[in-house]
């Protein structure tokens, strides 16, 4: 009871602190960074609108990986499964969550009219912990580079410096 309990705090701080997480929907071959919100018990996101962040893999009644970084260093903090359930436009909780994703939503051409915009041609959903935290991976999960002909710079030359210095003074 109480690991469940300490899981539950873990996934809920960390992820209000975190401004954005990792998502991957089911199918998906790879997580997609998302902002969002921590709204009554569950990572709020909205998306997949003209302008709006895209939400692929994540269906009503589907599961998701959601992955949370530390904001101070960057690092991976917790990884846990989300149930993702979708709000229906103006019912209660579509508003309760639309009101604080609304506050934290940058750059919005449309302002005031952000919320009506969104009910008419997104989706906003909620992805609710389920109480699973999955096991923190072994390695960085980096990709390799693809390989290409380009090569990285090298060093200048020790009497560049001064060469072109005298340029700038004459």
């Amino acid at each position: 009871m109480t690991s469940e309990l300490l899981d539950q705090a873990l996934v809920e701080e960390a992820t209000k602190k975190s401004g954005l997480i990792w998502v991957r929907g089911a199918g998906e071959p790879a997580a997609r960074v998302l902002w969002h919100v921590w709204h009554e018990g569950a990572a709020c996101v909205v998306g997949d609108g003209p302008g709006e962040q895209p939400l692929p893999g994540l269906v009503e009644g589907g599961t998701a990986e959601v992955t949370v970084r530390s904001k101070d260093k960057g690092g991976r903090l917790v990884s846990w499964t989300a149930a993702v359930v979708q709000l229906a436009p103006g019912s209660q909780e579509w508003e309760a969550a639309v009101g604080e994703l609304k506050g934290k939503r940058l750059n919005a051409s449309d302002g005031e009219a952000m919320p009506e915009r969104w009910a008419r041609e997104c989706r906003v959903l909620r992805l609710e912990p389920t109480g699973a935290i999955l096991p923190l991976p072994d390695g960085d999960l980096a990709a390799r580079p693809v390989p290409s002909p380009a090569t990285t710079r090298e060093a200048a030359p020790a009497g560049l410096h001064r060469l072109l210095m005298r340029r700038r003074k004459g």
